[in-house]
C-alpha cells in the first residue's frame, strides 16, 4: 500500500506468512489438489505393497498436503517429493515444489543439489517402472528403456526448474528496480530540499549584500550632511560665505546619494522582475518535476543582477576631501607603486575606508584621523586610525544614530574575498581600522 505523500510501504494482508490472502488461497487450492491426487494414488500403492488401502490414502493426503508450505520451506516440499517418487504419487507435488525452490531465495547449491537428487530418484523410479511394465516378448531394443526413462526424468524436472528460476530472477530484478526508483526518489527529495536550501541561502546573502550597500551610500552621505548642517547652523548669523559653502555641500551630498540610491532601486526593479518571470517559469516546470539550479544563485534560474559598480581606489582623494570639507583633520597617505586590483577588491577597500571615516565622524568628531593605502603584489592593505576625540565623552558632538552594523558589513566585505578583517580600539584611546585583501 502506499501512503498520500509519503514512501511505499508493504503491507502483509494474509495470515501466517503469507504476505496476501489470494496467496494463501492459491497454496490452499494446490495442497487440496496435490493431496487428492496423492490420495488416490495412494490406493494403488497400499495394493502393491500390501497394506490397507486407508492408510495409502492417509500416506498420500498427507504427503500432497505439504505443498501448502512451499513458500516458507520449499526445500521440504522438493525432499517430501522425491520420497514418495518410489510409490508414483506425487505428480503435482514434485513440479510445483521444484518450481516454488527455484524461485525462491535460497542458495544455488540448495537448488542444484535438490534439482539432481529429484531427478536421479525420478530417473530411478522411471527406468525401474518402465522397465517391468516392457513386454517380455518380443524383447524391446535395449535403448528404448534408458532412452524413456532419461525422457520423462528431464521432462518431469527441467521445465519447473528452468520457469522457476526464470520468475526467481526476474522477481530480483523488479525488485531491484524498485529499490532504485525508490532511492532516486529520495536523492531527488534531497536535491530539492538542498535547492531550497541555496534558494534560502541566496535570499538572505543577497539581502545582506543590498543591505552593506544601502548602509554604505546612506550612512556616510547622510552623516556628511549632518555634520555639514551642524556647521551651517552654527555659523548662519557669522559667517554667510562660509554658511553658503556649507549649504552647498549639503545639496551636493543630498544629490550624490539619491544618484546612488536610484541607481541601486533600478537594478531591484529589473530583478524582481526577472525574478519574477523566473518565479512564474520554475512554478509551471514544478507540475511536471523538481527543477535544482545548479549555478544561479537566485530561485527560479536568474542569477542576480550586479548592483552598479560603486567606486573604486582613484576616488580616495575625493572621499577625503569631503571628510575635510566638513571639517575633519584627515590624512592621505599612499604606499607603493599604485596597482590595478579587481574591480570588487577596489571598491571593497573603498567601503573599508568610506565606512571608518563615517565612524569617525559619528564617534569621534574633531580627532585626527590617518588614512593609510598601501599597493601591494599579492595583496592591498588599508588602515583607517583615528585620534582620541576632543572633550570629556567616546562620542563626539555630531550626536549620529548609529545602527552597530557598519563593523560587521565591512567584516563580510574582507571576509567575502578572501582577506583579513581587523577592528579595535588603539592604545592612546582611539581606534583603528585595518583591512588586507587579496589581489586575486
Amino acid at each position: 500500500m502506499t501512503a498520500a505523500g509519503g514512501d511505499q510501504v508493504s503491507v502483509r494482508g494474509g495470515p501466517w506468512w503469507w504476505e496476501r490472502r489470494r496467496s494463501a488461497a492459491l497454496d490452499v487450492g494446490l495442497a487440496a489438489l496435490s493431496a487428492l491426487e496423492c490420495g488416490a494414488e495412494g490406493v494403488s500403492f497400499a495394493r502393491e505393497a500390501g497394506i490397507p488401502p486407508v492408510a495409502g490414502v492417509v500416506l498420500g493426503m498427507s504427503a500432497g498436503s505439504v505443498l501448502a508450505v512451499r513458500r516458507r520451506w520449499p526445500a521440504a516440499v522438493v525432499v517430501v517429493a522425491v520420497a514418495v517418487t518410489p510409490a508414483e504419487m506425487g505428480f503435482l507435488l514434485s513440479v510445483v515444489g521444484l518450481y516454488s525452490l527455484a524461485a525462491s531465495e535460497s542458495p544455488r547449491r540448495v537448488i542444484g543439489s535438490l534439482a539432481a537428487v529429484s531427478l536421479l530418484g525420478t530417473l530411478i523410479a522411471t527406468l525401474v517402472r518402465t522397465g517391468q511394465a516392457a513386454p517380455r516378448d518380443p524383447v524391446p531394443e535395449s535403448w528404448v528403456v534408458p532412452f524413456a526413462s532419461v525422457t520423462m526424468a528431464v521432462g518431469l524436472t527441467a521445465p519447473p526448474l528452468l520457469a522457476g528460476l526464470y520468475v526467481g530472477a526476474r522477481r530480483r530484478l523488479m525488485e531491484s528496480l524498485r529499490e532504485r526508483a525508490d532511492s532516486l526518489e529520495r536523492e531527488l527529495q534531497l536535491l530539492a530540499e538542498r535547492a531550497e536550501e541555496r534558494a534560502e541561502w541566496a535570499r538572505d546573502e543577497e539581502r545582506r549584500r543590498i543591505a552593506r550597500e544601502m548602509h554604505d551610500v546612506v550612512a556616510h552621505r547622510v552623516s556628511l550632511m549632518v555634520v555639514h548642517a551642524a556647521a551651517l547652523q552654527a555659523v548662519v548669523g557669522k559667517d554667510p560665505e562660509k554658511a553658503a559653502l556649507n549649504a552647498g555641500l549639503v545639496g551636493e551630498m543630498g544629490r550624490q546619494a539619491l544618484t546612488e540610491l536610484r541607481e541601486m532601486l533600478g537594478v531591484l526593479r529589473a530583478g524582481a522582475g526577472a525574478a519574477g518571470a523566473g518565479a512564474r517559469a520554475s512554478s509551471a516546470v514544478a507540475s511536471d518535476g523538481v527543477a535544482v539550479a545548479e549555478d544561479g544563485p537566485r530561485p527560479g534560474g536568474t542569477p542576480a543582477e550586479p548592483l552598479p559598480e560603486g567606486p573604486g581606489l582613484d576616488d580616495l582623494r575625493e572621499l577625503v576631501g569631503q571628510s575635510a570639507a566638513a571639517g575633519m583633520a584627515v590624512d592621505l597617505s599612499l604606499h607603493g607603486e599604485r596597482r590595478s586590483y579587481a574591480p570588487e577588491v577596489e571598491q571593497t577597500a573603498f567601503r573599508v575606508v568610506q565606512e571608518a571615516l563615517t565612524n569617525a565622524h559619528k564617534h569621534a568628531a574633531g580627532a585626527r584621523t590617518r588614512v593609510r593605502v598601501a599597493y601591494r603584489l599579492s595583496e592591498l592593505a588599508t588602515q583607517v586610525e583615528n585620534e582620541p576625540p576632543p572633550g570629556v565623552g567616546p562620542v563626539g558632538s555630531a550626536g549620529l544614530p548609529s545602527g552597530g552594523n557598519g563593523l560587521v558589513g565591512m567584516r563580510e566585505r574582507v571576509s567575502a574575498l578572501g582577506g583579513v578583517f581587523v577592528s579595535g580600539p588603539t592604545d592612546e584611546g582611539g581606534f583603528r581600522v585595518s583591512a588586507v585583501i587579496p589581489s586575486d
